[in-house]
């Protein structure tokens, strides 16, 4: 079994061969989304650390549907600038608070290699 680290440089290789059953075991959160923010996948432990069903979400947009607290320069603003110049590698703390206890995170966002497609990498801090 591949030991994965949060905010490790290589990270979206390993999860982009995942399949869904093996990200939902990442100790962090995983979300993939779109260059539009919507979500291609969203592991069981970023539900458990909102309280949204993965299932539920998938096919939303995260910056509108389901995360609005993070349509904000400081998260969206770094996830649009990270797309627009194809090159998002973004590490920063956050606090999420839609619908839920305000949580801190620490956020890494990254640009797949494989694809055009960006994770969205949090850990509870």
């Amino acid at each position: 079994m591949e030991i994965l680290s949060f905010g490790a440089d290589n990270i979206e290789n390993s999860l982009a061969r995942m399949s869904s059953q093996q990200l939902d075991k990442v100790a962090f959160g995983a979300i993939q989304l779109d260059k539009n923010g919507t979500i291609l996948k969203y592991n069981a432990a970023e539900g458990d650390i909102t309280g949204r069903k993965p299932s539920e979400v998938i096919g939303k947009n995260f910056f509108r549907d389901v995360a609005p607290c993070t349509n904000r320069p400081e998260f969206k603003g770094r996830f649009d600038t990270g797309v627009k110049s194809d090159s998002l590698n973004t590490l920063f703390e956050y606090t999420f608070d839609h619908d839920m206890k305000p949580t801190k995170v620490k956020v890494h966002m990254k640009k797949a290699l494989s694809d055009d497609s960006y994770w969205v990498f949090v850990k509870r801090l």
